[in-house]
């Protein structure tokens, strides 16, 4: 059936399937890891800038994460609560944050609720390793001390200190924890003895459906490194970091502040997961954040944290998309309307090549009989069917593959805007109209995924086409079914924005069919009139 198939026709249904591909594939498979530049005004950069520690320095280390593992086992209790209206905030026997619950119902998990972004299993934010086994094995069983139980968030931060007296050190935590999620941490140790700081395991609020979750490590050249959960290969150390991160679709853990000099380790643990940790010293000053990937909240507290928002392949498009998103945002106040008008936008600076796409699938349309004429006449010498087709294109200026490369175009722009509607926490419990609620979730009725393809049926019964295979027609036919299948269990945000680019495209290809047919029935009128 292929290889009757036009070469239009070919490219139209590879570009269609591989959008199918995509989205289905990334769904069940998430893509494996890249290192990517952030900054929107660069390009992707994909370059390695860290090295696999050798085993020489594995052996200086002295750490291996299956030791760690064993403090979850450990019995530890709260010694410290801080509150605010947002969060409740708690700190462990074991000088840790132990855990962290939100309190506003939009960011409420997959279970609707209230989310923990610090996760029951695996290492926690401030846990302190030290690479003496004697040393460390002390410090597991002797319990920090807090200089509050309790505290409330109100007008101003909240400061407590944690202090564990060990036999030969003493070690003291500062913190000062804020009403937006960030705290400052001075650690000070009262002699010199070699020790790391965890940053803790991802958060697990989220599920990971379509999303990317692990590990990133942001460095001050503007590269970020992200380590999927189950892609963790083995020891790596970086340096010049700025931040580095846990995190999941919507949430994450934060260390920012580092020195030129420290050294942050990612390790795996037993499922092949990032362990991110660092080594420290006497006296460290840093900065951690505990939340939401909310923009605003970022760049309000340090800038240099909204690129711990990451998009993926494409986030040297996703970047702008998102500062455009939330620029309609403010002036419509709602994120479904901005989504709309996003997608005007994007329709209109896309329209000079939709539209010389539609013209060109037009005229190879009108161009359908004469081809068969052509191959009819040639149909033993393909040689001669080649020059003939070919001077038949150029003499009624048409380009068989002129309605698909303005297609292949698009798709990085479609790619873009399905990660920023993705990973942006800001649709969180954000309603748009009528029944839909949650632009992060999935439309439970199920009527916008319904006429998404319900208007991609309808944008396919305008589009021109010139197939010559009935089979090829009942191919192309099945991919409104395929894509609202997929679009199902997609977040209500992203189906909105497809329904209303169909709606635009219809509009557009009405438009165009027009054109065509006035030009046709001018032609018919001036050809009459000679005849007459």
């Amino acid at each position: 059936m292929l290889d009757k198939m036009t070469a239009n026709q070919r490219l139209m249904l590879a570009i269609a399937l591989s959008v199918v591909f995509f989205v289905g594939y990334t769904a069940i498979f998430p893509p494996k890891p890249q290192e990517l530049g952030l900054d929107a005004n660069k390009s992707s950069v994909l370059a390695k800038q860290n090295t696999t520690v050798t085993k020489a320095m594995e052996g200086e280390i002295g750490h291996t994460i299956s030791t760690d593992e064993k403090v979850d086992t450990l019995s530890s209790s709260t010694i410290a609560t801080i509150k605010s209206d947002n969060f409740v905030l708690k700190l462990d026997t074991l000088g840790r944050i132990s855990s962290k619950i939100l309190l506003e119902d939009k960011f409420n998990n997959s279970d609707d609720l209230h989310a923990e972004v610090i996760s029951p299993t695996g290492t926690k934010p401030l846990y302190v390793r030290f690479a003496d086994d004697i040393l460390n094995n002390e410090a597991l069983i002797t319990p920090y001390s807090a200089s509050i139980s309790e505290a409330v968030i109100q007008d101003k931060p909240i400061s407590v200190t944690l202090t564990q007296k060990l036999q030969s050190v003493t070690i003291t935590k500062n913190l000062i924890f804020y009403s937006d999620g960030h705290y400052d941490v001075n650690i000070v140790l009262s002699k010199d003895v070699r020790y790391f700081v965890y940053i803790g395991q991802r958060p697990e609020v989220s599920k990971k459906l379509m999303a990317v979750a692990g590990a990133m490590v942001y460095s001050d050249t503007e590269i970020a490194t992200i380590i999927e959960d189950g892609d963790a290969e083995g020891r790596k150390l970086f340096s010049g970091v700025t931040l580095a991160s846990a995190f999941d679709q919507y949430t994450a853990t934060i260390m920012y502040g580092f020195s030129k000099d420290t050294n942050i380790i990612v390790d795996r643990d037993r499922q092949d997961n990032p362990v991110v940790y660092f080594e420290s010293t006497p006296h460290m000053n840093l900065h951690g954040y505990l939340g939401p990937k909310d923009y605003k909240v970022l760049k309000a507290i340090e800038p240099v944290l909204t690129n711990a928002i990451e998009y993926g392949w494409f986030t040297f498009a996703a970047k702008p998309l998102f500062a455009l998103l939330s620029w309609l945002y403010g002036i419509f106040g709602n994120w479904g309307w901005a989504i709309i008008a996003l997608t005007l936008i994007v329709r209109a600076v896309l329209y000079p090549l939709t539209y010389k796409g539609m013209v060109s699938m037009q005229k190879m349309k009108e161009l359908t009989p004469k081809m068969k004429e052509l191959k009819e006449k040639y149909k033993s010498d393909p040689q001669r069917l080649n020059a003939a087709t070919m001077e038949m294109y150029k003499k009624h200026g048409a380009n068989p593959l002129g309605g698909c490369l303005p297609m292949i175009l698009q798709i990085p722009v479609f790619f873009a805007i399905y990660r920023v509607l993705l990973n942006a926490v800001e649709l969180q419990g954000a309603p748009w109209m009528l029944w839909i609620h949650d632009l992060s979730r999935m439309d439970q009725t199920y009527v916008l995924p319904i006429l998404m393809g319900a208007s991609m049926f309808f944008q396919q019964k305008l589009t021109p086409t010139n197939f010559t295979d009935p089979m090829q027609e009942k191919v192309m036919k099945f991919l409104p079914i395929i894509f609202t299948f997929f679009f199902l269990t997609f977040p209500a945000g992203l189906v909105l924005y497809w329904f209303v680019n169909n709606l635009f495209s219809i509009l557009q290809q009405f438009i165009v069919n027009q054109q065509f047919a006035n030009a046709k029935d001018a032609k018919a009128v001036v050809l009459g009139k000679k005849d007459d």
